[in-house]
């Protein structure tokens, strides 16, 4: 059974979502981790695309989700720590937008949930990757606000950045996941909305852990 949770960055999906599988005792499944771990490979590959899918083919991506951490392995060495760094978010965004790389990861995921109970959160999730989940949320909330979150986020790494800063690449990152040709983001018809800007983090939790507790009631 797999439960997702799609929205733009900021909206508070990630922590709302490893919150919801902390409290209900179900998986986690990151998809934007697994984008940035094959974003490494693609900045191993020196962005040399022809080599980048052939080195793709090569690397075997594990992960698994342990004391409110995914961790993510490439050929079992880990790489949870580099995932958020700024090499990688530089070079995120041109990755995730091509159409190989997409059914590459799309195809990790669909095999990570065949068994067992899974929360997900990403850009697509409801659309493209599992548009026969039994529960879709798509959480969403203003620029402003989203880059305030954003910002108080990374201001203890990187306290040269500025709010201002954030919010511009968030604008730009909204820019192109709805424009992007394959898997643009987008709300699934039958996704539930929730606009979380003025929304605290645990009425959220509870809002979304109450939705899946039916659902779960139901299936057993």
């Amino acid at each position: 059974m797999i439960i997702v949770i799609d929205g733009p960055a900021g909206s508070g999906k990630s922590s709302t979502a490893r919150a919801v599988a902390d409290r209900l005792n179900i998986e986690y499944l990151d998809s934007g981790a697994l984008y940035r771990a094959v974003t490494l490979i693609y900045i191993e590959a020196n962005r040399d695309k022809e080599v980048f899918f052939e080195l793709l083919n090569q690397k075997e991506i594990s992960f698994y989700y342990e004391d409110q951490t995914f961790y993510v392995a490439i050929d079992g060495q880990s790489v949870t720590n580099e995932l958020r760094t700024a090499k990688v978010a530089e070079f995120v965004s041109e990755v995730a937008a091509l159409p190989r790389v997409r059914s590459f990861v799309n195809n990790l995921m669909r095999e990570a949930v065949i068994d067992g109970l899974y929360i997900a959160e990403g850009r697509d999730l409801g659309t493209a990757v599992f548009p026969d989940a039994e529960l879709k949320f798509f959480m969403s909330a203003d620029l402003e606000e989203r880059a305030k979150r954003r910002y108080k986020e990374r201001k203890s790494k990187n306290p040269e950045i500025t709010l201002e800063e954030v919010k511009q690449n968030i604008a730009e990152r909204d820019l192109k996941d709805s424009k992007r040709k394959a898997d643009p983001l987008k709300k699934a018809d039958d996704a539930i909305e929730f606009d979380t800007t003025d929304v605290t983090f645990e009425q959220q939790v509870d809002k979304i852990c109450s939705k899946v507790s039916e659902v779960i009631e139901v299936q057993n």
